[in-house]
């Protein structure tokens, strides 16, 4: 597919993997915008990526200012929704409901609002591409609040498919990735996580934000994918 003419919204576009598919969707030759809340923190991100890249600061929780924008922008070819929290992890027994229901706020909503919002000026034939989380699809003591989270999401994908065909509706499950979502933990557990995944996964590393970024981009550019969940996770859901 040729990119050139081509425009892609990455709505989490500041950091981790949204960033990181902004860097590839603009290498790539599309026009690229950023959506990210901070705007210190978007412009810092999108230094020197040239031209074709610019950011839009909002909250994506608020539905009246992602119309704002996407009404602003007149046409899109592309949607990638990398928003994602930080909350409703633990063990059922002790799990923080109001902390689970924070992390359906910061993920869930988000990427749902976004996705609605943005069809009444996604281009026909474009797509729309989520975000979820391998939590969805293993069964870890400890994760059933983020597998809750994301499993509501993975299943709209394959009605979304056909309720907004031809426009494609897609999504990427990443596993263990080294990003800033990482560093709410302390270092030490950080370090040991990532060695035993090392040691254990299939793939005999953790994942790099870019790795995500280059599923997306599959997605993006091949135009017979559509209702479907890439597992990005290096084969975690295999263990």
């Amino acid at each position: 597919m040729d990119m050139s003419k081509q425009t892609v919204v990455v709505i989490g576009g500041s950091s981790g993997m949204g960033l990181a598919t902004v860097k590839r969707m603009a290498g790539a030759g599309a026009r690229v915008v950023a959506v990210g809340r901070d705007r210190r923190k978007l412009d810092s991100a999108l230094a020197g990526l040239g031209e074709r890249v610019s950011g839009v600061a909002l909250d994506a929780s608020d539905r009246a200012a992602l119309e704002r924008c996407f009404t602003q922008l007149g046409g899109i070819d592309h949607l990638v929704l990398t928003l994602s929290g930080g909350e409703g992890a633990g063990t059922f027994a002790e799990l923080d409901l109001a902390a689970l229901r924070r992390g359906f706020e910061a993920k869930f909503w988000p990427q749902v609002e976004a996705a609605q919002a943005s069809l009444p000026i996604l281009r026909r034939g474009g797509s729309i591409t989520f975000l979820t989380a391998i939590s969805a699809r293993i069964a870890n003591p400890g994760t059933a609040g983020l597998g809750a989270i994301n499993g509501a999401l993975e299943a709209m994908i394959g009605t979304l498919a056909r309720e907004l065909a031809p426009s494609r509706v897609n999504a990427v499950s990443p596993g263990v990735i080294d990003t800033a979502w990482w560093d709410r933990f302390p270092t030490e557990v950080k370090e040991n996580l990532f060695r035993q995944q090392a040691q254990t996964l299939p793939a005999g590393r953790v994942g790099q934000a870019d790795d995500v970024a280059h599923a997306v981009q599959f997605l993006i550019e091949n135009t017979f994918m559509t209702g479907a969940v890439i597992e990005c996770d290096g084969g975690l859901r295999l263990l």
